[in-house]
């Protein structure tokens, strides 16, 4: 009988296939201590068993890091250092020779502590996603514990290197030793019952571009290998053993996203241009570096947000200026010299997890906390390690910085101020950077917005991040059930905000562009264009969607369009107006 599943859409796209079940409950521990005489025997166990894991971790590396870059290719560097890690080893051996444990019991018990302290930890904080990346972490250990006792007894750790047919992915969690031969020829989808939107899987997911949903609850005794599953990555759904008519509906589905990926194929060459001739930028969002190559594939123009969160989160130390550089250098040579790479700075706090935490510490809401350019002003030599890496690699092509979460002009003039200190840094050893570096600030928070006519006499750019425009303005988290209906990008105050914004840097002759989900959205596309963007950044995969509207679209009509909407005076008005004349103008998007 069919079964559904709703959980969290982490990556788009439908998939229908077999199932392959991970259960990643661990390891049967078939005994627990040993006899005296056996204590040598075991140390020498455990000894080799760490040896060949730190030898796998760094191979791991060296072979993701080629693969999928070096912010993935630092999970198993993270790794590495506890397989490595003298006081781990110690803390083993000692249960082994003092309690006669065996090798394998002696891990478990270890690695248990550090996860039962982590867990702790996560019991005494108040901020919910504060708690989330800690039990992340605290999974990670379990991973590292399983590698362990996999090689103690032998087995082989990597089950999914032995695929050779297209599979769905079903499990309790995926770890990054799991997920990280992925590859979309073999693995079609993935669903696990726990996680969110920001886990190791769920990113890889993005950059790989293969359908997934995370967070799904339990429903592993529900299916078993081999059965046929769909996972809907657009409205985050399950279906296990799906009827002939459900399976009907998807497989039409299925048909007509590629169908439509077709037709966007052969806008990729073509300009972002309105029917009336008005160019119109189009530009990706990217969190990978290998993500650059995406942007080119969909006829993106550029980067116009390169998030570089994924370089702190779940390190034991922040990235040197060289795991910058690489990172950085690598987007660039992607995409040429002359195509735009906005670079934006750390946006990091307590509510993601980092080596950053004991620096944040527990805050009762972290949205409003020590985040972003709050926390890179108070810890000033990693925020100068960033700026040092973009300086240099921007001497390579055509570099931005982007300062987010600028809430008041004094704090982005500190951060030019920095800026300005590290050149000098630079200039002082002789390393080659780029002097007239472009500067932008993201206008996230209504302060930024109302101060916007201030701020453009300050950057060369701004970049609106809707995401928290929206969430800030309305006071609502989209991730809270109970307020989440408020959060809405048709809302007028967020109209008005954005209009503000945009007219202030008219005013000063500056760039403005939309960086956030709202960009993205085909049903915006025309009201955007109205209230006078002509630039945006969406994730790759969204360009040839937003390019063939804004070709279906004329400017004068997006002006007329975008008048009517900011004199409607609630969102439900605005949003039932913008779906009536996306019909008109592109009917089968807007289905």
């Amino acid at each position: 009988m069919e079964i559904r599943h709703h959980g969290i859409a982490v990556s788009p796209g439908v998939a229908i296939g077999p199932a392959f079940v991970i259960h990643t409950e661990g390891v049967r521990i078939t005994h627990q201590t040993v006899s005296p005489e056996h204590i040598p025997c075991e140390i020498n166990r455990l000894h080799k068993a760490l040896e060949e894991a730190a030898t796998e971790a760094r191979e791991n590396r060296l072979r993701i890091t080629a693969l999928h870059g070096a912010a993935i290719g630092n999970i198993f560097a993270a790794q590495g250092s506890i397989f490595e890690d003298p006081g781990f080893r110690n803390q083993t051996e000692t249960l082994i020779r003092t309690q006669c444990f065996s090798a394998e019991y002696a891990v478990s018990r270890v690695m248990r502590e550090f996860v039962r302290r982590l867990e702790e930890s996560a019991l005494k904080s108040v901020a919910e996603q504060h708690k989330a990346e800690v039990r992340r972490r605290a999974k990670d250990f379990i991973d590292i514990e399983r590698q362990i006792l996999l090689l103690l007894q032998g087995e082989n750790s990597e089950p999914l290197g032995e695929l050779t047919e297209p599979v769905i992915i079903l499990a309790a969690d995926l770890m990054p030793s799991e997920t990280a031969d992925f590859s979309p020829r073999t693995v079609h989808a993935f669903a696990t019952e726990s996680g969110g939107g920001t886990s190791h899987t769920a990113i890889l997911a993005g950059a790989l571009e293969i359908p997934a949903v995370v967070g799904l609850g339990r429903f592993l005794s529900d299916v078993s290998g081999g059965d046929t599953v769909i996972v809907d990555g657009e409205e985050g759904i399950l279906i296990i053993d799906p009827d002939e008519a459900t399976i009907a509906r998807y497989e039409e589905k299925r048909a007509a996203e590629r169908s439509r990926a077709d037709r966007y194929d052969s806008l990729r060459d073509k300009t972002s241009t309105t029917s009336d001739g008005t160019p119109i930028r189009l530009l990706g969002n990217i969190e990978l570096a290998q993500e650059a190559s995406h942007c080119l594939e969909r006829g993106a123009e550029g980067v116009g947000l390169y998030r570089t969160e994924f370089l702190y989160l779940n390190k034991t130390s922040d990235p040197t200026e060289e795991e910058h550089f690489d990172a950085y250098r690598s987007v660039v040579q992607t995409l040429g010299p002359t195509r735009p790479v906005v670079i934006r700075t750390l946006d990091l706090g307590a509510d993601k997890f980092s080596s950053m935490s004991d620096v944040v510490g527990v805050e009762k809401n972290p949205f409003l906390g020590l985040r972003s350019v709050r926390l890179c002003l108070r810890k000033l030599d990693l925020f100068k390690t960033q700026l040092r890496a973009i300086l240099r690699v921007a001497v390579l092509g055509n570099v931005k910085v982007m300062f987010p979460m600028i809430s008041t002009v004094d704090e982005l003039r500190q951060c030019k101020a920095l800026l300005n200190e590290v050149k000098e840094d630079l200039e002082d050893a002789g390393i080659p950077f780029k002097r007239d570096l472009s500067v932008g600030t993201m206008i996230e928070v209504p302060s930024a917005a109302l101060v916007a006519d201030i701020l453009a006499r300050e950057v060369d750019f701004f970049s609106i991040g809707t995401n928290d425009l929206i969430q800030y303005t309305l006071a609502a988290d989209r991730n809270n059930e109970n307020v989440a209906h408020l959060y809405n990008p048709t809302d007028p105050a967020v109209l008005r905000l954005i209009k503000r914004v945009v007219e202030a840097a008219d005013k000063e002759q500056i760039e403005v562009n939309v960086c956030g989900e709202m960009s993205g959205e085909p049903l915006y596309a025309p009201l955007l264009v109205g209230l006078g963007l002509r630039q945006l950044s969406v994730t790759p995969r969204k360009v040839p969607e937003i390019k063939r509207v804004i070709r279906q679209l004329r400017v004068d009509e997006a002006k007329r369009l975008a008048e009517y909407a900011l004199n409607m005076d609630t969102a439900r008005h605005v949003g039932s107006y913008l779906r009536d004349q996306l019909r008109r103008i592109l009917p089968e998007v807007a289905d």
